[in-house]
């Protein structure tokens, strides 16, 4: 059995510690030992706590989230650092993911995906917020020849190409229920088949995926709806 996850939250807002401290433990059963509003309480606090992981904002006062990631590294403190944020900034994505972090979420998200997300992290997976996967395309592929799109889209059904395009705009199974009239285990079932079909593993790869094959230019074309 996998020991249970646990976290340090790092925020300087006190309501979104409390909030997000709640949803995790009584909501995920993810246990927070202990949180912080400064860098200097961060720092303290992961000298005696080892966590699975470390959530933290970045745009904090009046140590912002990257000097502290600057300085738990020269302390030599290694924990898995996941950014949960409001900035959608590229330029606060790449400079994150090179100061090491694990993970890159948005506070508007889903709290289901943030809970989903953070327990893929501390599985040892790469997440970023699925409306963040545009930016992080331009960052690492530009340029780079990309798989036919005809022969790769023809894997997947009308539906499953709608889904898809509802992926590559950060929308939760939630969201896209209700937007398509479906259920959310249906959305569930028909992502689970799209994730199969195009040899992919999470939602984040399916809306890089996405984004690459621009598939929401194909739906908005009236060419490629389906008729009827």
């Amino acid at each position: 059995m996998s020991e249970p996850i646990s976290v340090v939250l790092v925020d300087d807002h006190g309501l979104c510690r409390r909030g997000l401290a709640e949803l995790l433990e009584a909501h995920a059963g993810i246990r927070v030992l202990g949180t912080a509003g400064t860098a200097d309480q961060a720092v303290r606090l992961l000298e005696t706590e080892k966590p699975t992981l470390v959530i933290m904002d970045l745009k904090m006062a009046p140590v912002d989230g990257f000097r502290l990631l600057t300085r738990l590294r020269a302390e030599g403190i290694d924990t898995p650092v996941v950014v949960l944020t409001m900035s959608d900034s590229q330029d606060d994505l790449a400079r994150a993911f090179r100061a090491g972090v694990r993970g890159y979420l948005l506070k508007d998200m889903d709290p289901d995906d943030v809970i989903d997300a953070i327990r893929r992290t501390a599985r040892g997976e790469v997440v970023v917020a699925p409306t963040m996967a545009v930016k992080l395309v331009d960052m690492l592929l530009p340029g780079e020849t990309r798989r036919t799109h005809e022969s790769t889209m023809r894997l997947l059904t009308e539906r499953e190409r709608e889904i898809l395009q509802h992926l590559s705009s950060g929308k939760s199974n939630k969201a896209i229920a209700q937007s398509l009239s479906i259920s959310h285990d249906t959305v569930k079932l028909h992502v689970r088949h799209i994730l199969s079909k195009l040899g992919l593993t999470s939602r984040v790869e399916a809306a890089v995926f996405a984004v690459e094959h621009r598939v929401a230019t194909e739906q908005a074309d009236p060419s490629h709806q389906a008729s009827g």
